[in-house]
């Protein structure tokens, strides 16, 4: 199930016996990296409040930023004279860029959509522009990502059958002519997006459509917006399938500890989402014990540290590799999860200091990128349904009426 191929291609390296889930490596131009594997997102270029060296002290490997927003500013034809979006960012692992069609379509007062792309007015300085697949991919070309997704349109979960229906179609059309238009096959690789909202027959059209594309990877779209757990999972079940076993499977936007272990099992590789930055901003901490919001009151006397449970530095072969043998690391073994107080991190939010935000965001991206870390090796010793128990219990998922963010 390894198939080596252009820019991006999956290694499979064991399936776990209970469950099916995947474990592998995907290769790209800039490095090779685990899967299952969850990506910070860096929306401009930067994932808010934690600098590239941070990023890869806690066992980031790829990072996802937003075709939309470098195309408003600075722009990519700028990002492309400074040597590509690496260079420009100084980050020299993997990049994975989506179309800019969330962003756009999200856009519904301004936005106008035709078999040629969304016309729409930018959210800078409402100057008119237009997003079409052909575009899309001249802007992620001049970026100079590893993944780049195809233009679809994020379709509401809970439209009717006929809008879904002509929505997913189109999308597809568009994967076709983005695969055209798409020349740099050596450098970066092209992924497909599966719609088709809770139809089954729909999914079914869209997966089988892209499949015989032979794009280098998939993604499913459309999940985590509104729908239950539940039925984002019998949405998996019957999608998945459908995607080649030796091509990437990306879900989009998803974050959640059980719905990355649940979507694992149900085979996918890749994951990305805003929440574990956007929530930590806000003073909310995901612990290894459950959700801790530092703001409230009865922490400001709680000398206990943020998450004594959570072990900062990453042992990902990514950063063993970089920085060499551990031991020797130039760093000392300073860990705002154990040796700052959960009253200090209070104080700060509660003084509006940056370095609380910088702090809670760093926490949350850790505690997901080490899950998915210790996801990998529970698939490796097959007792991936044993450490979802585990997760579930510890976090808080089994208490009533559980707050998880």
């Amino acid at each position: 199930m390894t198939q080596q191929k252009g820019a991006v291609w999956y290694e499979h390296l064991h399936t776990e016996k209970h469950t099916g889930a995947r474990r592998g490596r995907l290769h790209t131009p800039h490095g090779t990296f685990e899967t299952p594997m969850f990506m910070p997102v860096g929306t401009q270029g930067a994932v808010k409040g934690v600098n590239n060296r941070t990023l890869k002290e806690i066992g980031s490997q790829f990072i996802l930023a937003n075709t939309y927003h470098l195309w408003v500013r600075p722009g990519d034809e700028l990002i492309a004279e400074a040597g590509g979006l690496h260079k420009y960012m100084d980050w020299d692992q993997a990049i994975l860029t989506d179309s800019g069609g969330f962003q756009v379509f999200s856009l519904s007062d301004s936005r106008k959509l035709s078999e040629e792309g969304a016309t729409f007015r930018n959210h800078v300085n409402g100057d008119k522009m237009f997003l079409s697949p052909e575009v899309a991919m001249r802007i992620q070309n001049n970026l100079g990502s590893d993944v780049m997704m195809q233009l679809d349109e994020a379709i509401p979960y809970f439209e009717t059958y006929e809008y879904i229906r002509d929505s997913m179609q189109r999308s597809l059309r568009w994967a076709d002519r983005a695969q055209q238009y798409h020349k740099k096959t050596d450098t970066q690789a092209l992924f497909g997006i599966v719609q088709g909202a809770g139809f089954r027959d729909l999914r079914t059209e869209s997966a089988k459509e892209l499949v015989k594309m032979d794009l280098p990877g998939y993604a499913v779209g459309g999940l985590s917006v509104g729908e239950s757990k539940k039925e984002m999972n019998r949405v998996l079940d019957f999608t998945m399938p459908i995607l080649p076993e030796d091509k990437p499977r990306y879900l989009m936007g998803v974050a959640a500890p059980d719905s990355l272990i649940d979507s694992v099992i149900r085979g996918v590789d890749m994951f990305d989402c805003v929440l574990p930055t956007r929530v930590g901003r806000k003073g909310t901490l995901m612990t290894k014990r459950g959700r801790v919001v530092i703001k409230n009151s009865k922490y400001k006397n709680d000398f206990s540290p943020i998450d004594s449970d959570l072990e900062y530095y990453s042992k990902n072969p990514i950063r063993t590799n970089q920085f060499g043998n551990l031991a020797q690391y130039d760093l000392p073994s300073y860990s705002p999860y154990q040796n700052l107080s959960r009253s200090y991190l209070h104080h700060l939010f509660n003084a509006n200091e940056l370095l609380g935000a910088q702090i809670a965001s760093e926490h949350n991206l850790r505690y997901l990128l080490n899950l998915m870390e210790e996801m990998r090796t529970a698939i490796e010793e097959d007792r991936l349904l044993e450490f979802r128990e585990q997760v579930l219990e510890d976090y808080g998922y089994n208490k009533a009426n559980a707050r998880l963010f």
